[in-house]
């Protein structure tokens, strides 16, 4: 497959993946990096997934604006983006190999932690979401499609429907512009990647909008299911390219 061929199909999964995002809150971050490593390198699909991040978190702000949630925004930032810029540093200092073991390791976890965090119902109140911030940050930092455990705190918080995908949204987005400011002040985006980065972004903007029109619609029971499916098949990829 070309360069162009496998942009184009990639700009296509973020259009798809951002939808799937845009109605569960999660999804787009897990799926899109399966399909940009083998075109911009394992060890560059964090700082290029930042990028496009800021755009599909962007857009996703913009068609539920009225729904964010502010009081919870600011307690998941107040030590949420400190540990983003921390955990995207720890990242910096990862070899290919490891980033993939890192990636794989992460997807696969991912599907049962969060059956795990339903099941046991978890609830929090207003100290524990700005603990629980500091956490997801430091993961979100240097782990793309850490969505979901920004989507589980802020669901044990109580929010629900519109309102968590939109308060979801603006956390990412302001994280998303802490990472790119890192990974530019180490060299680790440059010119290439940080365009790559906002062609795939611009792919995913019309993605929250359908969503939004799909939210009362689709059932997330089968979207589920097939997210951790492919995320399942995903993390098992990285990881075999972390001991080919």
């Amino acid at each position: 497959m070309n360069d162009l061929a496998q942009f184009a199909l990639i700009g296509a999964v973020a259009f798809g993946a951002s939808i799937l995002g845009g109605l569960a809150g999660y999804g787009t971050g897990l799926v899109l990096p399966i399909f940009l490593a083998p075109a911009v390198g394992v060890e560059n699909v964090v700082p290029v997934m930042a990028v496009a991040m800021v755009f599909n978190n962007g857009s996703r702000v913009a068609a539920f604006r009225r729904e964010i949630h502010w009081p919870h925004a600011r307690r998941i930032l107040l030590f949420g983006l400190p540990a983003c810029v921390a955990g995207a540093w720890a990242y910096t200092l990862l070899e290919a190999r490891w980033v993939a073991l890192l990636l794989g390791g992460f997807f696969i976890l991912s599907v049962p932690l969060r059956r795990l965090l339903v099941r046991a119902g978890w609830r929090l109140e207003a100290r524990g979401v700005a603990v629980a911030g500091a956490g997801f940050g430091f993961v979100n930092g240097g782990v793309p499609g850490a969505g979901l455990l920004l989507i589980s705190t802020l669901m044990a918080a109580g929010l629900a429907g519109p309102a968590l995908i939109a308060t979801d949204a603006v956390v990412s987005a302001i994280m998303g512009v802490a990472k790119i400011a890192l990974f530019g002040s180490v060299a680790r985006l440059d010119a290439g990647l940080a365009l790559a980065g906002v062609l795939i972004g611009l792919c995913t903007v019309p993605g929250a909008f359908v969503a939004r029109r799909l939210l009362a619609l689709v059932s997330l029971k089968v979207h589920t299911v097939v997210m951790e499916i492919v995320v399942l098949a995903g993390g098992g990829g990285f990881l075999w390219r972390a001991f080919a």
